[in-house]
């Protein structure tokens, strides 16, 4: 009798675990259906789709924030345009704002493809705190935005790379006039005069210096050494697997997604940082006005030998289409390239104004 019962009882608890388990697994795969919906159509569509040539949205993103020279605080700011072939004009106001206290904090309202490093900087001080700020992008009919502020985990170091102690390189546009070095912390540095349909020269003036401390990409045995850890962004963690000058993830709507550049190298900053280039870059885009720009030489290359003292001349051309006043960036680039390959350290970018008649 107590061998039956015995028997009956662990049949019985057999089955209520069996049970148990396929309702363990029915609840698991309910919940793996629920997260793979989420993840495949999250709300608007974000990355239902592949980028197209055009029609898409952009997103605004917040690179991360920290301390200039000054003692005041930067918080900086890049985008992602996911068409691939269409450059998007927003003007300032509501479908392109900034606020609260806006809507103009300097943002660009000429929309270059692919994801774009760090166009500007608001400077806030110190004593900013927890304010938050939230910039809102409407294009092709789809609202983006992005809400920042001085959030600890995306504290930047701008101007030192701890892991090889890389600085960014520095940019003058005179030359006895000042250097600008890191994010541009002003809105605008100069101001030209130009005539439609006129070339206008532009010339800038970089130096950099080097890092001081190279890693070994093969060290003695043969094994591919591991990368440095990026210690310039997001409080200096995580290393990044891959080439330094492949583009680094954009975090949207809560998901990190990986940016693939343009077949055939064109288009963005993530198709420039893989081009052949010198120990410095220089680069002049359109960042706002109401006609077309024309620039003879976009990306110029230099080598500086390694000499961080030695400032080399980089000239190149702009022509404007209408008359109006525009915004053009200039960019420097060390050998980390753009973003400084995903830390935000180290470059330096400045804005200068043209006032074409």
């Amino acid at each position: 009798m107590n061998t039956h019962r015995f028997v009956t009882v662990t049949m019985a608890t057999a089955m209520v675990t069996a049970s148990l388990v396929l309702i363990g697994d029915a609840l698991s795969a309910v919940a793996l259906a629920e997260a793979e919906q989420t993840v495949k159509t999250p709300p608007g569509g974000v990355l239902a789709e592949p980028p197209g040539n055009a029609g898409g949205p952009i997103y605004a993103t917040f690179e991360g924030w920290g301390p200039l020279k000054d003692g005041s605080n930067a918080l900086l700011l890049g985008y992602f345009n996911r068409n691939k072939v269409q450059t998007v004009d927003i003007p300032i106001g509501p479908e392109n704002s900034i606020e609260p206290g806006g809507p103009d904090y300097g943002q660009p309202t000429h929309f270059l493809t692919g994801r774009q490093y760090g166009m500007f900087a608001i400077v806030v001080p110190k004593d900013f705190g927890t304010k938050k700020l939230t910039w809102t992008i409407v294009a092709n009919g789809q609202k983006t935005n992005v809400t920042f502020w001085m959030n600890p985990p995306y504290w930047i170091n701008f101007f030192k790379n701890t892991a090889n102690e890389n600085e960014p390189p520095r940019i003058k546009f005179a030359m006895n006039g000042p250097e600008y070095i890191g994010p541009p912390r002003e809105k605008t540095v100069a101001t030209l005069s130009a005539t439609v349909g006129q070339p206008l020269d532009l010339t800038a003036w970089a130096a950099d210096q080097p890092p001081t401390r190279v890693f070994e990409a093969t060290p003695p045995g043969g094994d591919t050494a591991a990368p440095a850890a990026g210690a310039g962004g997001r409080g200096g963690a995580g290393a990044r697997p891959n080439n330094a000058n492949d583009p680094p993830p954009a975090f949207i709507g809560g998901r990190v997604v990986p940016i693939t550049p343009a077949a055939g190298g064109g288009g963005g900053a993530a198709a420039e940082g893989r081009r052949p280039r010198g120990d410095i870059q220089v680069l002049w885009r359109k960042y706002r006005g109401p006609g077309e720009v024309k620039i003879a030489e976009e990306t110029i290359s230099l080598e500086n030998g390694g000499d961080a003292k030695k400032f080399l001349e980089a000239k190149t051309t702009a022509t404007f289409s209408a008359p109006g006043t525009y915004w053009l960036r200039a960019q420097v680039n060390d050998n980390s390239g753009n973003g400084g390959g995903g830390d935000q350290c180290c470059w330096t970018s400045a804005h200068i104004i043209v006032n074409v008649k």
